[in-house]
């Protein structure tokens, strides 16, 4: 029963990363910009974080209905599910400018300490700040509950915690796989990577500012 918990939690996070999003094309820019290694880094300490937002997440999802809206919870005057897209905008502008800035600043894959270390704490802030697993995991973790896929025991908890970081673990390594797969077959330049995954950063801070004014206006 523990292994099946493991492989359902390997596969549900690994869908959540499936489409592009700010953590895996930022992944995608290191990857191009320093180097497999330096991605490695981010991806296990990015991972090791998941495992434990996972696991508060489904604890507080014991305690949930399975119908739960996220946008009836609020906090303070503000519903819940706008203030993660607030976020998200602000964070999703930030790191496109800052890909924006920094695409002709090309960096070379040398697997210092000083590098790891940065490419590691990169991983943590990003793992921290990635509000939108919220509601992800508020709709997984009660689905996956109340149609008994798992227990809700700690051990049960604990091993499926385990999977979605490994689930994060694998998905994150396919994308940073595939970015170097594009760049060296196409050999398209580093410059020209940078400035789509910037762009695509910003249209998708603009599609969260079209949704949230369709809501307040539609």
């Amino acid at each position: 029963m523990l292994i099946i918990t493991f492989l359902i939690g390997i596969v549900i996070n690994a869908m959540g990363y499936v489409p592009p999003g700010n953590i895996n094309l930022t992944l995608a820019q290191l990857t191009i910009n320093r180097g497999m290694r330096q991605a490695w880094g981010f991806i296990l300490a990015f991972s090791c974080v998941e495992v434990f937002f996972t696991f508060g997440m489904m604890r507080f999802a014991r305690w949930i209905s399975s119908d739960v809206d996220i946008d009836a919870i609020k906090v303070g005057d503000f519903q819940l599910s706008i203030l993660i897209d607030v976020f998200m905008m602000v964070l999703l502008l930030v790191m496109a400018t800052l890909a924006w800035k920094n695409r002709d600043k090309v960096h070379q894959p040398k697997a210092t300490e000083d590098s790891r270390k940065g490419s590691v704490l990169y991983g943590i802030i990003l793992g921290v700040l990635n509000p939108v697993q919220i509601p992800y995991w508020l709709f997984f973790g009660n689905y996956v509950i109340l149609h008994e896929w798992i227990t809700t025991t700690y051990p049960s908890l604990i091993v499926f915690s385990l999977g979605s970081g490994v689930g994060s673990m694998v998905a994150l390594y396919g994308y940073a796989h595939f970015a170097k797969f594009i760049q060296e077959k196409f050999t398209l330049s580093s410059r020209l990577i940078n400035q789509c995954i910037a762009v695509f950063l910003y249209c998708l801070a603009l599609y969260l500012l079209i949704k949230q004014l369709v809501i307040c206006f539609g």
